[in-house]
């Protein structure tokens, strides 16, 4: 086993995750952000994805899908405070594929501009779950 980092994955409802990882990958709010062990300190927000953690002697990433939130990295410890944290696998794509197009036709027949913006925000969330699921089918290889 490598050099790890400790991993939390916290949502207001529960902790997904704790334990050790090789590197995380999430997106940040400027971007993909990929953390390693003794990374320097770092606090930003999050948005809406996919957070992948290479576990030790596992070779699948752990995927786990966050709705926006705050990451704090410190050398030892990275946490990730989610608004909302779901199992990539525990995704109903269903559901997911029904709130996008239900966020494209509010962005469609839009009537104010805060209308407009949650609507933004629901499509935006739709389209990271869509994209959780498929990461998580995604042949290896």
């Amino acid at each position: 086993m490598g050099v790890t980092v400790h991993v939390d994955v916290v949502s207001a409802e529960r902790q997904l995750f704790s334990g050790p990882a090789e590197f995380v990958v999430l997106p940040g709010e400027a971007g993909e952000l990929g953390i390693y062990p003794r990374h320097a300190p770092l606090l930003t927000r999050i948005r809406p994805g996919t957070v992948r953690l290479k576990l030790p002697l596992q070779e699948e990433m752990e995927l786990i899908y966050v709705n926006g939130g705050m990451l704090e990295v410190q050398p030892g410890l990275v946490t990730v405070l989610a608004d909302t944290a779901v199992r990539a696998h525990d995704l109903d794509e269903a559901k997911a594929q029904e709130a996008k197009q239900h966020a494209e036709e509010a962005m469609k027949n839009r009537t104010s501009a805060i209308d407009f913006a949650r609507a933004q925000a629901e499509l935006a969330e739709a389209m990271a779950q869509l994209a959780a699921i498929q990461r998580l089918r995604k042949p290896r290889g």
